[in-house]
């Protein structure tokens, strides 16, 4: 079985770094997200060592998680932030990101979210229309600036995801295609308000192979080949983010392998290189910890009831996405007593099913569960559907752990709820 890469067990007992999982469950209540700060510091550090000889700048993508002390530690380390809002905006300005190591990507911007990353001076806007390109010209030129961009082109490469992280073939609604990026490239010097500095790819999620990113290379190439020679001062190439990691029986490439495959493609076109990591670094650096309510049997079928739903982790009812699921104790002779189980959520929803026909157990109400690989697109996805309040989140650094996002009471429910006396007395 696998495990993320610093959670291990200790004499039967699941922990995150040198902090066992339950006494974090104990102390903070369930559901609970629980990071591994040593995990997220390796896979940035080594994906930074395998692109060193281009000198990348690293983004990370905000959208994969929000939380402000991930943002931190990660800045600290370096890294620049990708974001898609101007909420994600002010949480990278927040953080202490600096202006120039923020890229905005995102297929609306809306006119003061542009505005306010002009006022920010942030590096680049990642266009991804024409008309886009002619809003932040006039916004820009507007306010006496002149802004930053990289034309997203959409190569049409299948890159063998999931449809609905696919974001790089035709009839996707990312990017711009080929022949319009370089016509918009030929009349660069007509937008007063932009430089066009570069181009932007980003084909999906969960890419496990170099293969998708070496077509799209070689199809990018020709449309700088061709704005070069326009005229177009393009210095940066942005590779977007995509890197695939283990859910159940993958077997991505590593930072090594895939800077292998790219390096050789990307040297002889002399740009700076930016990468987009989102789910590379975070993904299995969290779990969420769930404690089993009631075992449920049914039509011989038996369920492992537990207080976390699809509204702590709506990926395996969005996308049918596999997530392990382990006890966060394994006493000796356990495996004597495996049995199959469903283990569901509370939510009102036939889809709020966390995985399908896993052996556990022995498996009890009060023993808690991790659901592995959560780090990623997990708690920036919660909701409050149900009414169910999101959950507690907790960074473990070695022995140490701290609390980074509380978990919400009743009140945050209605916090923004407005009852009008006026048209209701």
């Amino acid at each position: 079985m696998y495990y993320p890469h610093d959670f291990k067990r200790v004499r039967g007992e699941l922990h995150c770094e040198q902090v066992p999982v339950a006494r974090i469950a104990e102390a903070v209540g369930t559901p609970v997200y629980v990071y591994s700060h040593k995990t997220m510091v390796d896979h940035f550090r080594k994906l930074q060592a395998a692109f060193r000889t281009l000198r990348p700048l690293i983004c990370f993508s905000v959208k994969a998680n929000g939380n402000l002390a991930i943002l931190r530690l990660l800045v600290r380390e370096g890294a620049g932030l990708d974001i898609v809002s101007g909420g994600e905006l002010f949480k990278a300005l927040r953080v202490g990101c600096p202006p120039a190591r923020i890229v905005f990507a995102s297929v609306g911007k809306r006119p003061e979210e542009i505005r306010e990353s002009l006022r920010a001076g942030i590096f680049c806007f990642n266009v991804e229309s024409a008309p886009e390109l002619d809003a932040v010209d006039r916004i820009a030129r507007a306010m006496g600036r002149v802004a930053r961009v990289a034309l997203r082109v959409n190569p049409d490469v299948e890159a063998h995801t999931h449809r609905y992280i696919t974001t790089g073939v035709a009839e996707s609604k990312f990017g711009i295609d080929p022949r319009t990026a370089v016509e918009l490239l030929r009349r660069a010097e007509t937008f007063a308000g932009v430089r066009i500095v570069g181009l932007h790819l980003h084909i999906g999620s969960q890419i496990t192979q170099a293969a998708p990113f070496v077509r799209a290379i070689r199809r990018v190439a020709e449309v700088l080949d061709a704005g070069r020679r326009a005229g177009a001062p393009l210095e940066w190439l942005n590779l977007g983010g995509g890197l695939g990691i283990i859910y159940k029986d993958e077997r991505p490439q590593t930072p090594k392998q895939f800077a292998a495959a790219v390096l050789p493609l990307l040297r002889p076109l002399r740009v700076r290189l930016i990468l987009e990591p989102g789910r590379f670094i975070v993904g299995n650096a969290g779990i969420l910890v769930t404690e089993v309510l009631y075992i449920k049997q049914a039509r011989g079928k038996r369920f492992a009831v537990v207080d976390a739903g699809m509204n702590d982790l709506v990926r395996p009812a969005l996308y049918g996405a596999y997530h392990e699921v382990i006890p966060a104790a394994q006493p000796p002779g356990a495996s004597d007593g495996l049995a199959r189980y469903d283990v569901v959520g509370p939510v009102c929803e036939s889809a709020d099913v966390l995985a399908r026909n896993r052996r556990l157990g022995p498996v009890k109400p009060g023993h808690l569960l991790a659901v592995l690989g959560a780090g990623a697109y997990g708690s920036v996805m919660a909701s409050n559907y149900n009414g169910r309040l999101r959950p507690a989140e907790v960074l473990v650094r070695g022995q140490r752990w701290a609390l980074i996002r509380r978990r919400e009471t009743v009140r945050d429910l209605i916090r923004h709820d407005i009852i009008p006396r006026a048209i209701l007395k």
